[in-house]
């Protein structure tokens, strides 16, 4: 790796709201790519991933290359010397994006997103809520002028999804463009 290439790392955090097949989607495209995936699960991830899927802890740790538990603040992904492509939050909670808005780093997901920040790498933030009070908004605000791209997982219909996975395919597609991590086969528009 010369010094303008940047690592075919990519920190992946899934935090307790509502659409871990985000999260899941973008390890799998991730690995489909060659992307190395560094993953870490809140509690509350955990305790959506038992509601959401019929996968168990250790399923899901194995879709990522590497797996660290959420108390491991001392983990490579919570070092700026760790060098990645930047980080996903999908799902993200509102209670995630307020802790990594306002640089409260008090667990491994919290700690590797603020890391992925000052190290001024991408961060998208896949925030799931609606509808959106004030305080959400604010966090987004200063979540986004700290440099963190909050990208709620809104559908796309323009390319006619035939299915609850093509819309969370398309979704996570794109969170992985905006890292500059190429999903081989994703329709696009014009193509």
């Amino acid at each position: 790796m010369n010094g303008d290439e940047s690592p075919r790392r990519l920190v992946v955090g899934i935090s307790g709201a509502t659409g871990i097949g985000y999260g899941m989607r973008v390890l799998e495209f991730a690995r489909k790519a060659g992307v190395e995936t560094h993953l870490v699960v809140t509690p509350a991830g955990q305790q959506t991933r038992a509601y959401e899927t019929g996968l168990s802890a250790r399923d899901l740790a194995e879709m990522a290359d590497v797996s660290y538990r959420p108390a491991d603040i001392g983990a490579a992904i919570a070092s700026g010397s760790f060098r990645t492509a930047g980080m996903i939050v999908a799902p993200c909670s509102i209670r995630t994006l307020s802790a990594i808005a306002y640089a409260n780093g008090d667990n491994l997901l919290t700690r590797a997103a603020d890391v992925t920040m000052k190290e001024r790498r991408r961060l998208v933030l896949m925030v799931r809520e609606t509808p959106l009070t004030l305080g959400h908004l604010r966090a987004m605000a200063a979540a986004t002028e700290s440099g963190a791209i909050v990208m709620p997982p809104v559908p796309a219909f323009y390319l006619r999804p035939q299915s609850v996975q093509d819309i969370v395919d398309h979704t996570a597609g794109r969170a992985l463009d905006l890292l500059g991590i190429d999903v081989p086969d994703l329709p696009r528009w014009g193509e």
